[in-house]
């Protein structure tokens, strides 16, 4: 009966240690997730900070040497374009 007792104690010991093990490497896993994720918000906050930045120089700069404003094409309608395609073919 002592013999069943002790192999039902390091059986209980074994799984015992087992989820310990598991819990451990849990925690470490969600540790690491939970430092790169910290480390990718940070890093996200000084790049949108370089960003904004940036425009708020862009938009200094423009109001300082304003540049005129390319002139767009008019753009063709249908007709002119079937014309002109017609012309070029004669």
């Amino acid at each position: 009966m002592a013999e069943g007792n002790q192999n039902i104690m390091e059986k209980a010991q074994a799984r015992f240690m087992e989820n310990q093990k598991k819990t451990a490497e849990r925690n470490k896993a969600t540790a690491e997730y939970l430092s790169e994720a910290k480390a990718r918000a940070i890093k996200t906050a000084r790049l949108r900070e370089l960003r904004l930045a940036k425009e708020e120089a862009d938009r200094a700069a423009a109001a300082l040497n304003p540049v005129a404003p390319k002139k767009k094409r008019a753009a063709r309608t249908v007709k002119q374009a079937v014309s002109a395609s017609t012309e070029a073919k004669s």
